[in-house]
């Protein structure tokens, strides 16, 4: 039996929402499904009570209210207009109560049974919002004046048949139970509000967790400044920059290893390598371009957070050397390093459209690479200009000469050391 009747539950409310209603409408119309059918009871138990204290009187006006209520219920299932079906309902629980006030003769013999009307424009505040309810309350005031306004000139004074303390009886039980309809329905309404209100906040916190996720990845993907740029502004990005400080790291003896190791400890090698040297670019201040293979690739200038980006390169590529010499996780693999600096004017920009890329390019980029891939071990080659900016404070050795694929030859410096004492 239990099955059965969680079964006819289920197909009823398969045929009373559509699959576009919002939780809002879903609320709009289970309030109004359950507001008929506590009307509809009440109807029965009013008529019973009356009925069972010998009090009869036509009961044309409640069964045609039923009769009504339940066929608009029956379309609505069907046809799943619930425009329709909340006009109904709301023109029901408006006129019904004074029709039946009418019928029984006026508001003293009839118990105030008008009151139920006031149904009419708290459902329209529910159903419609609270402007639109302002008609169906206007209603309700003129048809209550009207009502007084019979009742006053047009009442003759003859017995109604119903007994003053039977009349006593139900007022109190009109405004009881229509204030108890009232009570659950707000009380049912503000509920499932409140929990229509807690899916809401936690879908905008698993929003918020998702635009963070997002925000994190593409701040991992692209420069700070850039990721800024890009959430403002969609247009191309493409800056001209007039001095700039490119190194690019090559990781030596790696290629080997990648014939002596599982892929999955590879890749976790060069993770935990790039991952140190990603520490190391926001320490000093720089900007982590990308990585190529087993190159890393960082710029310093881009951005206005020092001025001293050259020697912050300068300092980060000696305490790269040094971590990938001295760490005891990289030092047993034998892992070398050569880097390359370079100075001067580039292109920046980002590229792609679904997988977005920022680049540099120009001279000092390829000079820098070109540093780095004829590099030696365990040596930071820079360019001339870089030097001329570090040589009063760093130690270098050189000037050395070097003959570069596309370059010709170079003048280039070994970087030793980091500011010099008193200097």
């Amino acid at each position: 039996m239990g099955s059965e009747s969680k079964g006819l539950a289920k197909s009823l409310e398969l045929r009373a929402y559509a699959p576009e209603d919002t939780d809002e409408t879903k609320l709009k119309k289970d309030l109004l499904i359950l507001t008929c059918g506590l009307m509809n009871v009440g109807v029965v138990g009013w008529l019973g009570i009356y009925w069972a204290m010998g009090i009869e009187f036509s009961t044309t006006v409640p069964l045609g209210y039923q009769v009504i209520s339940v066929a608009s219920l029956a379309l609505f299932l069907v046809t799943r207009n619930f425009d329709l079906f909340r006009i109904i309902q709301l023109s029901l629980f408006l006129f019904a109560p004074f029709v039946m006030q009418w019928s029984i003769g006026n508001y003293v013999t009839s118990s105030g049974v008008a009151l139920w009307a006031f149904l009419a424009p708290l459902g329209a505040m529910f159903l419609y919002g609270y402007r639109a309810a302002v008609p169906w309350f206007t209603a309700y005031i003129i048809l209550n004046v009207l009502s007084g306004f019979f009742d006053y000139y047009l009442m003759t004074g003859t017995e109604s048949g119903v007994p003053l303390k039977t009349i006593a009886v139900f007022f109190s039980l009109n405004f009881v139970v229509v204030s108890t309809f009232i009570f659950l329905l707000v009380r049912y309404f503000v509920r499932e509000q409140d929990i229509i209100k807690k899916h809401l906040d936690e879908e905008h916190s698993l929003l918020l967790m998702e635009q963070q996720k997002s925000e994190r990845l593409l701040l991992n993907m692209l420069p700070a400044h850039i990721t800024k740029r890009l959430k403002q502004d969609s247009t191309t990005i493409a800056d001209g920059h007039a001095d700039i400080t490119v190194a690019f790291a090559d990781i030596i003896n790696f290629t080997r290893l990648t014939e002596e190791m599982s892929p999955q400890q590879m890749v976790v090698l060069l993770n935990n390598v790039f991952s140190s040297f990603d520490s190391l670019v926001e320490k000093y201040g720089l900007e982590k371009i990308k990585t190529i293979g087993d190159a890393y690739m960082a710029a310093g200038g881009l951005t206005n957070i020092h001025s001293e980006y050259v020697s912050a390169m300068a300092d980060m590529t000696l305490e790269m050397t040094e971590l990938i010499t001295v760490k005891p996780e990289f030092k047993k693999y034998n892992l070398g390093i050569h880097i390359g600096i370079s100075t001067g004017p580039l292109v920046g920009g980002v590229i792609g459209t679904k997988r977005l890329v920022y680049d540099l390019w120009g001279d000092t980029v390829n000079v820098a690479s070109r540093l780095s891939t004829y590099g030696v071990s365990g040596k930071i080659q820079v360019d001339t200009v870089t030097y001329n900016r570090l040589r009063n404070r760093y130690q270098f050795d050189g000037p050395h000469k070097v003959t570069v694929k596309g370059k010709g030859e170079l003048t280039m410096y070994w970087l030793e050391g980091g500011p010099q004492a008193g200097k």
